[in-house]
């Protein structure tokens, strides 16, 4: 299977698509995620080379995992080097738009695009949620699903995210949405120079909306897609719509 080693610690990853001319796409999952948190429509996307890891700690990458955005985005700066990838766009999914952002921010040469899918500038996580994470995670892991998806969303959705949150170290989950919690770049929005799409679900309350626009509203050349009837797990309840506004609102634009 694909291993690329940074220091001691080995980060597993999918690629799709044969590399060409254009820029490599990179799918950054979120708390408690792995790859599989992208569907298929966006980790085989025709014509574009799609690359979809598993952060330290998460999915089929060994720990430990990190407890900072800054420690992952460390890692996939170096991911991005070790790989050799001399164009890339990062695509973002909640805490994976966190550490999207903060490659963006930090001016990582080889980024030219940015797409950020249900996340936000500041991502303040409910204390309540925090302390069920440190205590009591079955719990936990069973009630994240209901707030994660949109009230018409499947249930066979729900059971698979709670099925995969619960293969996690409860300790790496709890991590994960500390250091959201902590995450806060709204002072530096103006810092990204790249073209940036960002996508939000009409129906999430994880990271409504509003969080989205505030974004698109503040970071140069940015676009704001709405999906409707979408919850936190856009991209899961609807690949069709969240792989089209990717396919062709952003990477048929940029290679033009």
């Amino acid at each position: 299977m694909p291993l690329v080693t940074i220091g001691k610690q080995q980060i597993y990853y999918e690629l799709s698509g044969q590399p060409a001319e254009k820029p490599f796409l990179l799918l950054i999952h979120g708390a408690g995620g792995s790859h599989l948190d992208w569907p298929e429509e966006l980790r085989h996307l025709p014509d574009t080379a799609v690359i979809t890891p598993d952060l330290p700690g998460h999915g089929r990458t060994p720990p430990p995992a990190h407890s900072t955005i800054t420690a992952y985005a460390d890692d996939i700066q170096v991911f991005i080097e070790k790989l050799g990838l001399a164009q890339v766009i990062v695509a973002g999914h909640s805490m994976g738009g966190a550490i999207a952002q903060e490659l963006a921010i930090r001016g990582v040469p080889q980024l030219v695009g940015l797409v950020l899918v249900g996340t936000g500038a500041k991502l303040r996580v409910s204390p309540a949620l925090l302390e069920m994470l440190e205590t009591d995670f079955v719990t936990a892991v069973a009630a994240v699903p209901q707030y994660a998806f949109a009230p018409n969303a499947p249930d066979s959705l729900r059971q698979a995210h709670q099925s995969r949150l619960a293969q996690n170290d409860a300790a790496v989950v709890y991590g994960d949405f500390a250091a959201c919690d902590v995450f806060d770049v709204r002072e530096q929005l103006g810092q990204i120079s790249v073209p940036t799409l960002v996508i939000s679900g009409s129906e999430d309350v994880m990271t409504p909306s509003k969080y989205g626009r505030y974004l698109a509203d503040h970071i140069p050349h940015a676009e704001f897609v709405l999906i409707e009837n979408a919850g936190h797990m856009m991209a899961l309840e609807q690949p069709d719509e969240v792989a089209t506004a990717v396919i062709r609102q952003f990477l048929d634009k940029m290679d033009r």
